[in-house]
């Protein structure tokens, strides 16, 4: 009925395989939009387990997963099976690294950020980029969140924004800073949303999105490509294993 997306939108996403790298509170809430809106696949990666502290936020997760403390991307698939039968839903635990991301994002449509460290996401950059691979920036500290769609064709990376990652000490973490639990599924649905227009050919024009729920403050910056850009403009995927 939405015409937005319509009868052959859906059939696109049913067609369509998606990557969410990582399932913390993110990935639950881009997992349970993807999974009952009927994409075709899901692969979940995540190498961590489920921890008492996560459930405020990992709306996926309850305190018996916490008290087996069990692999987060084996969890989440499990209770959405229940929620959508006919989807395909592989969970990995596993590492994401610069040595397995090619492997990873092969015969991916879109792949979503649901990671918690800047490290992962340039490798992430690099291989979509390098593969020509649509993915969907996004991430929340305390109450402030940031989103980006990246279509390595047609706009611009994450170092076109920023061409080299901060030091991990310069960036403060959830373990650190907390984090509102209303903040990830915001950040995660809006993440949703962009890959929804890229499945189904309609994909928005490069933006950054800066959203603030405790302040009710919601911010759009076009973006650009950077003409000197290292990764997207010269090709130099300094983030992936020298060939």
């Amino acid at each position: 009925m939405l015409p937005e997306i319509g009868h052959d939108g859906q059939e696109r996403l049913l067609r369509s395989k998606a990557l969410i790298i990582g399932s913390g509170g993110l990935g639950c809430a881009q997992a349970q939009l993807l999974v009952r809106a009927g994409l075709g696949s899901l692969v979940l990666v995540d190498s961590d387990v489920v921890e008492i502290e996560n459930v405020h936020r990992q709306v996926l997760f309850d305190e018996e997963d916490a008290k087996l403390r069990r692999p987060k991307a084996e969890a989440a698939a499990s209770k959405l099976r229940r929620v959508n039968s006919e989807v395909g839903i592989e969970p990995m635990v596993m590492k994401v690294t610069a040595d397995n991301i090619l492997e990873l994002i092969e015969g991916i449509d879109v792949v979503l950020d649901a990671t918690d460290n800047i490290e992962t996401r340039y490798v992430i950059n690099d291989a979509c980029v390098l593969r020509n691979t649509p993915w969907v920036y996004g991430g929340i500290s305390g109450t402030q969140g940031l989103v980006m769609p990246v279509l390595p064709q047609s706009g611009p990376c994450l170092r076109c924004l920023f061409p080299e990652p901060p030091p991990s000490s310069a960036l403060p973490t959830v373990d650190v800073a907390g984090v509102v639990n209303t903040g990830p599924p915001l950040i995660g649905s809006l993440q949703v949303t962009a890959a929804f227009r890229i499945l189904i050919g309609s994909p928005a024009d490069p933006h950054l999105l800066s959203i603030d729920p405790w302040r009710s403050s919601f911010r759009r910056i076009e973006v650009s490509r950077e003409p000197s850009c290292r990764c997207c403009a010269q090709r130099s995927f300094e983030f992936l294993p020298v060939d």
